[in-house]
């Protein structure tokens, strides 16, 4: 990785989706970020990770509204010419998301449209967006979740589009690879950090029974995934193509 080429990467202001910024750009990445609502947050991670050697630069973006993409890629392409110097997008990462605790037979239809609309719909029809965008050799990241392989209570409809992903993930990296552009979907498990309200991370309970399972004897951190989503993408890794990679120190295997 080196600063002529820049990564995208939905959901940069907290959790993961930080910590995958941080290790691009200590790798030397510029990175394009994207935010949902709290431009506070997101102007504080660009001072936070913004170095001499790359930068990181966020804008605004509801994964979930597809009508608003042809306008976003818009601002991506100023960025790359202007603020990044003529960098070429090399990575999408895909990893924006929420996630509504539900049973199945209780989740009604706004329910499961939010969830198809944000893990689903609009980062598939962002990545068609940006494909005039990224180069030839270009790498795409789809982050999904452990949970697409295990059961957890009340995570059906969630799973269910990560799991959604997953396949169409094996069909972009076929079809994709006609432009040599792998493609791939990192699966983390549980994760200390504030998605889903921070349940992991703030229930010592939640925490105490998720570390027990795995056999590592602790939840993940968002840096577990920062790091191995950075090393998925570093040239030595151009092999790895239409792969399901769990990241979860062997959560109930």
């Amino acid at each position: 990785m080196n600063q002529n080429y820049a990564a995208l990467v939905t959901g940069a202001n907290r959790g993961i989706g930080y910590s995958i910024a941080k290790h691009l750009i200590a790798a030397g990445t510029n990175v394009i970020g994207t935010y949902h609502a709290n431009e506070a947050e997101a102007q504080a991670a660009e001072r936070a990770l913004s170095t001499d050697k790359a930068k990181l630069r966020m804008l605004k973006l509801d994964i979930s509204d597809h009508t608003t993409f042809a306008a976003f890629t818009a601002q991506v392409r100023k960025l790359l010419d202007e603020e990044f110097a003529g960098s070429t997008l090399k990575y999408i990462v895909q990893n924006a998301g929420n996630i509504i605790h539900t049973r199945f037979d209780a989740a009604t239809p706004e329910q499961l449209d939010n969830q198809y609309n944000i893990h689903f719909k609009g980062p598939y029809l962002l990545t068609v967006a940006l494909l005039p965008l990224i180069c030839d050799g270009g790498r795409i990241l789809n982050i999904t979740s452990a949970a697409t392989r295990f059961y957890l209570p009340d995570h059906g409809p969630y799973s269910a589009m990560k799991g959604a992903t997953e396949v169409i993930s094996l069909y972009m990296a076929k079809e994709l690879g006609e432009r040599r552009i792998t493609v791939n979907a990192v699966a983390p498990g549980a994760i200390a950090s504030d998605f889903g309200g921070g349940l992991v991370r703030d229930n010592s309970a939640v925490n105490k029974s998720l570390a027990e399972i795995t056999p590592l004897g602790r939840v993940g951190q968002p840096d577990d995934i920062g790091a191995a989503v950075a090393a998925l993408l570093s040239d030595n890794m151009h092999w790895v193509n239409g792969q399901r990679i769990e990241v979860t120190g062997g959560q109930s295997l």
